[in-house]
This record gives C-alpha cells, structure tokens and sequence, in this order.
C-alpha cells in the first residue's frame, strides 16, 4: 500500500479548504435564504382568505341592501307608513302594546325577556324572535305558522294574548278614526276608499323588509380580511368544523329550514312540540325553524322557550343535543368571538320612534277587559 507523504497531506487539506469555501454562501445571503423560507411558510395556503379556507365560505352569503318582495313592492312612503303602525299602540285592545313592545328595533328586534308580557300581562308561550333580517327566513314564528313577513304582521293585533284587538273591523275603525292615516294610505294604497287590514299588514311588512343589519362578518365575506380579528377566524373555523353549518348557513345564517330540537340526545323541555302543534304530523314533534344567528349576541334569552341567558352555554347545547359533541369553556369562547361579529348595525332612521297620527274623538278608546 503506497504511504501519503507530509507535503501530500498539507496538499489535499489546502483542496478540500477551497473547495469549501467556494461552495459556502456569505452571511447575508445565508439571512436572504431563511427570510424567504420563513415568508413563504408564513403565508396562507392557496384557496385560504384570513386564515379560513376560502371554498368553505361559500356556504354563507352577505346581506342585501334590503329584503324586497315582488307581491309587495316597496315604496318611501309604505315603509314611512309602516314604521308609524309598527310603532302604534293603539292598534291594540288596550292602547298598550305595539309590534316595537315585543320585537324593539332599537334593541335588535327583541325585548330581552324569556316571554313577552301581552294583553292584561298574560304571557306567551315561546320567546319572542328578533324581527332584524327576519324576512329573509322561510316562514315565521317558531313554529312556521306564517309563510312570510305580511301574513305574521296580522298574527299579533288579533291574537287574544298579545295584542287582542277582537277583529279585523275594529281595526280598520281605529285607523279610520285618524284623518293622517286616511291620507296616508290613500296614497299608499291608492284603489282602496279607506284603510283595510290587509292593507296594514302590507305596510308593516314593508317597513320590516327594511331592517336589514349588515356586520363584520359580510364586510369578510366581501374581502376584507381584516374585518374579523384573530379569535374571530378561529372561530370561524372551528363553527364550521364542528358541524354548526349543518343548520345555520345562508344569508341570515339559520332560518332557511325546520330542525328536531333534540336531534342526537334528547331535548330536557319536551313540553312544546314545535312544529307539530301546527302540522299535527308526528315526523314534526319537536320540529323547529332553525333561528338565524345574526346579532345573536344581543338577542337572547335563547330557544324557543326563552330558558337560556348566556350565548356561550347556547352554543354548548347546541353542539351536545345535535351534534353529540361536549365543548368545553376553551373550544366554546372562540365560537362566541365569531357570533359576535354576526352582531350589525341597523339603519338609524328605521330604529327611531316615529311621529304618530293624533287620536280624535272617534278613535276607539283603550279597553283593559
């Protein structure tokens, strides 16, 4: 075996030095490399917008600029009609209660309480649902009772324990006794020779086609990646990922379909049976329209029995009686951080009280029996 001598070895050690040294990269370009790597790793995957797969947002859809009927156009002055009859509470039986005293526009279409207090101080049965985008929905009331905004607007002045006005004629007798309101529905409903009931409802459906609250959450939907903060994406994510978009997506983020409450375990409060009181069909116990979750943050108590104050146990049973899943405090606070962005803002002008037609001899007195 031929030996390596000293000069050979200084030889080859000054080779691999070279070569080294051509091939290593200088400091600056050694922090040029890793801050390239560290960029690219950083940004979103393609397909992602703030973090929230991009694809899984096409299941919700920003609010419109109001919620338009082709039955019953909209004009400036139905809608002004409508706001004064939505306000008045003389289209009750005891000059108590109007459409704003159950569902008050300057509170995001709610009264804050479990039930709303009617006629006498009776009681409903059910929780008062916010009016806010609620023309938007697939019917109304809980129970899907009214097909839209302009048939529930006559539900509550007849109903006996809420507004309790005996008929449709004493209505129209009361709107009659005000000469503003004969002018104004004149003109509104030029082919009619006085105000009717139907008439009302059509104006009062009008003005809530109006209450439309858009929030951070559509100005996200149309690309404004900075419209909902950290915790707000996350919760995003994890209300898609565990399974709430099952029931609540669309515009209004619910109310487009009927659900068992109850679905995977047992609801505690069977006493209501939902749609079935309406149908008298055994496949809708316990069926209930899927409320809307825009502005759920201001709108509780929750469900339909008014029986649950704070949103973030809301959320808990929800995912335990539909979707069979426990949430914790940790993996619901992010989920709440997310409704909270659903929470909008209405037009100003619509949530003020109106000026109202002034009482005349004529007009019905209140009546407390």
């Amino acid at each position: 075996m031929m030996q390596t001598t000293p000069v050979r070895l200084m030889l080859l050690s000054a080779l691999v030095a070279l070569a080294a040294a051509c091939t290593e990269k200088p400091e600056a370009d050694k922090a040029t490399t890793s801050t390239k790597t560290d960029t690219k790793a950083a940004a979103p995957a393609d397909g992602k917008k703030g973090g929230v797969d991009r694809a899984s947002l096409g299941m919700f859809k920003a609010l419109p600029a109001d919620m338009a009927s082709e039955a019953n156009p909209s004009t400036p002055e139905k809608v002004a009609l409508g706001h004064q009859l939505y306000f008045d509470k003389r289209l009750s039986k005891n000059h108590d209660i109007s459409c704003n005293s159950c569902h008050n526009v300057a509170a995001f279409g709610v009264d804050g309480e479990p039930t709303s207090p009617g006629h006498k101080g009776q009681r409903g049965g059910r929780n008062s649902p916010t009016v806010m985008n609620a023309a938007l929905h697939i019917s109304q009331f809980w129970d899907g009772r009214a097909k839209d905004v302009e048939e529930q607007a006559k539900g509550p002045v007849l109903n006996p324990i809420e507004m309790a006005m005996p008929d449709a004629k004493r209505v129209e007798e009361t709107l009659a006794s005000m000469p503003e309101y004969v002018t104004a529905f004149k003109k509104v409903f030029p082919k009619a020779d006085k105000p009717t009931f139907d008439n009302m409802a059509l104006a009062i459906a009008a003005y809530e086609r109006k209450l439309v609250t858009p929030s951070p959450f559509d100005a996200y939907l149309k690309g404004d990646d900075k419209a909902l903060n950290a915790a707000q994406q996350q919760g995003l994510q994890d209300f898609i990922a565990t399974g709430c978009t099952t029931c609540h997506s669309g515009v209004a983020i619910g109310g487009g379909m009927y659900q068992k409450l109850g679905l995977v375990s047992p609801w505690p409060n069977q006493k209501d049976q939902g749609r079935f009181e309406v149908t008298k069909n055994d496949a809708d116990k316990m069926m209930f329209k899927v409320p809307s979750l825009r502005n759920i943050a201001k709108t509780g108590p929750y469900f339909h029995d008014g029986a649950t104050k704070d949103l973030g146990e809301a959320v808990k049973l929800m995912a335990k009686h539909q979707l069979g899943k426990e949430l914790d405090d940790a993996k619901t606070k992010p989920i709440v951080a997310f409704l909270e962005s659903l929470t909008g803002t209405a037009p100003a002008d619509l949530t003020k009280t109106p000026k109202l037609p002034a009482s005349t001899d004529k007009t019905p007195k209140p009546d407390p029996s």
